[in-house]
């Protein structure tokens, strides 16, 4: 039951994150959702994979590397589901901290 919520708070923040960030637009409620599935499946499958092959850089960067593989999945997940749409770099690197933020208010209230 916590992860549908943690689900629906996602696409619900994703619309959120869109409609204050510029150059990012989700046009549905049903894009955002699977925009927030797609997010989560790319943060548990592919950034686990680019953390270790770029953990030299992240070392050097004291760990800053990683808002740019963050951004580059958010960036990712935009090219992957229609309906939700990221101009650039600078718009997904805003939107992944965003959505960061905002993961981290969900996960911790809603921890048991």
């Amino acid at each position: 039951m916590k992860l549908l919520i943690r689900w629906l708070l996602s696409a619900l923040a994703l619309m959120l994150i869109a409609y204050y960030v510029p150059g990012i637009a989700v046009t549905s409620f049903y894009a955002a959702l699977v925009a927030a599935l797609i997010l989560g499946l790319i943060n548990a499958l592919i950034r686990p994979i680019l953390l270790v092959f770029t953990l030299p850089i992240n070392i050097i960067t004291l760990g800053l590397f990683t808002l740019v593989i963050n951004a580059l999945m958010f960036w990712l997940a935009s090219s992957i589901v229609k309906g939700f749409f990221v101009a650039g770099f600078w718009p997904a690197f805003w939107g992944a901290f965003a959505m960061w933020i905002i993961s981290w208010v969900i996960n911790s209230l809603l921890k048991e």
